[in-house]
């Protein structure tokens, strides 16, 4: 994987994006409801993974474990590393997409501190065992709980059996409640959405609850959150909004107004992926990793990268074919360095920022911090951007074309008549399109989840090939190409009803975990942990 070269003074955002929290995921197992959640579950995990295990650039995701719990707490996939690893990934789907056939009864209460317990001891091994040898070890994980039950009785289940545990190495407990009707779902907050302050988000243990339509696609945006860069060591942004070329005097007099911003992708750039159709396209992506905003605000490692507001704009004053590259969002910090004063304050200003940009009707243009390269005595390039408000607490941020970057272009204005057969042909052509009032990108699917999954399918068939055929030229006989781990997972007894297959899954397991005897062929075949 390619990185920038960064300073040593800090630790950029490129950085933070790829030293992403080890993720734990608790599958609470009931019936009646299992039957219907587990194909969305499922296929919603295999959808999320395909774009998961393919993402290039900074690894968004790290480390990965699945428990079940039903009539006992289960270790269907210990962690293993996300990228590259799509196909024993999609055999753990397979794995838990077996389960509604085999009857699944209401668990003990007990089982799910257990299983919370013995996720972190795997945890604190794996994390022991590969801390002389990754660059930065990790230290906490993110656990999620995926239940039917309701959320709150689930929590005081956890906080009573929890009470007693070392937590010290969680970063966040989430407990996710799947509803089963569409009037649930109207009153639940959106699983992309930060939690309300009301009794049913933060609890008293720093249990997150929020609740999750049994659908596939509220799942796949669930966990699509979990690629997000979730840092808040550091506020990404600084949105200067007094224009520097005023006198001081006049600078919003003794407190020029300084808007502290976390930065969030609207979407993934089609560019991270391979084999897509837009991957050609390195306009907003030079390197193939995050697009111009994230680039310049991780090379500025020192402090937040700072956006100048140069001037307003009406709404309708700027065309939009002059906009490009990915869009951001622009949040309040969330940044735990700073005091509640301080974040309550900012958050306050980038609300009525919002509202008075809206009332007002207008755009502001921002220019970028030039970064000034070490030892270059030349007047470094910058970048403009426009800056949108919206009716959510957020602001959309667009790159728009300078001077430099133009191109010129003459185009014939409209007449204010066409002919007469040609507006009735094209009237009646339109008439017959539906008319929808809005886009909603998550009705549009492209494909791209079974082009991803057929790819990986692929890849893994060539690099068994390539690795049996070396196994051969070197030993005389095909080696079995296993997957090397750092741990043993701790024991769990199997239930009656799954010991025989338990025992083949078994055997898989230790082939993964156990050190390979074929020390030299990993060395020219890479490892898929």
């Amino acid at each position: 994987m390619n990185r920038r070269k960064t300073t040593s003074r800090g630790t950029s955002a490129a950085m933070k994006i790829s030293h992403q929290p080890p993720r734990l995921l608790i599958v609470h197992i009931a019936v009646p409801s299992w039957v219907d959640i587990c194909p969305n579950l499922c296929e919603a995990l295999q959808n999320f993974f395909s774009i998961a295990c393919s993402l290039m650039g900074p690894s968004r995701m790290s480390l990965f474990s699945l428990y079940t719990v039903q009539n006992q707490h289960e270790c269907v996939l210990p962690f293993v590393q996300v990228r590259g690893n799509f196909i024993r990934l999609q055999a753990c789907i397979s794995e838990l997409r077996m389960l509604q056939v085999e009857g699944c009864h209401r668990p003990p209460h007990a089982l799910l501190p257990l299983a919370i317990e013995d996720g972190l001891q795997q945890f604190k091994q794996y994390s022991s065992h590969m801390a002389s040898s990754a660059a930065q070890p990790w230290t906490s994980l993110e656990i999620t709980v995926l239940t039917s039950r309701p959320g709150k009785e689930v929590v005081k289940e956890l906080e009573e059996g929890l009470k007693d545990i070392n937590l010290l190495s969680v970063r966040r407990l989430q407990v996710a409640e799947v509803t089963k009707g569409i009037q649930e779902r109207s009153d639940s907050p959106s699983p992309t959405e930060e939690p309300s302050n009301d009794e049913s988000s933060i609890l008293e243990a720093d249990i997150v609850l929020e609740t999750l339509d049994n659908d596939v696609v509220s799942m796949e945006v669930f966990f699509k959150a979990w690629l997000h860069n979730s840092e808040t060591d550091q506020e990404n942004i600084h949105l200067l909004l007094t224009p520097q070329s005023l006198p001081p005097p006049s600078r919003a007099k003794d407190h020029p107004i300084c808007l502290k911003c976390d930065l969030q992708e609207r979407f993934l750039s089609p560019s991270l992926l391979p084999g897509t159709a837009d991957g050609v396209s390195r306009i907003d992506d030079p390197k193939g990793d995050i697009s111009t905003l994230y680039q310049m605000a991780s090379l500025s490692s020192d402090s937040p990268y700072k956006l100048q507001v140069v001037k307003a704009l009406k709404s309708s004053g700027i065309c939009e074919s002059l906009t490009y590259g990915l869009p951001f969002i622009l949040r309040p910090t969330s940044c735990w360095q700073l005091d509640w004063d301080e974040l309550e304050t900012n958050q306050q200003h980038f609300h009525a920022l919002c509202h008075c940009l809206l009332k007002r009707d207008w755009l502001l243009l921002a220019r970028g911090e030039p970064l000034i390269p070490k030892h270059n005595q030349s007047l470094p390039a910058c970048s403009f951007y426009v800056i949108t408000p919206s009716h959510s607490l957020t602001l959309l941020v667009k790159l728009v074309a300078t001077r430099e970057l133009m191109l010129p272009g003459f185009f014939p204005l409209l007449s204010e008549d066409p002919p007469e057969d040609s507006l009735k042909i094209i009237e009646s052509t339109l008439d017959s399109l539906d008319l929808g009032l809005t886009y909603n990108p998550l009705h549009v699917g492209s494909h791209l989840y079974s082009h991803l999954s057929s790819a990986h399918a692929k890849a893994q068939g060539r690099l068994y090939t390539s690795c049996a055929s070396r196994g051969l030229r070197k030993g005389g006989q095909l080696q079995t190409n296993r997957v090397r781990a750092a741990v043993v997972p701790l024991p769990v007894a199997p239930a009656p009803r799954r010991a025989l297959k338990m025992t083949a899954a078994s055997k898989a397991s230790s082939a993964a975990f156990l050190p390979s005897d074929l020390e030299e062929e990993e060395e020219e075949c890479p490892s898929h942990t």
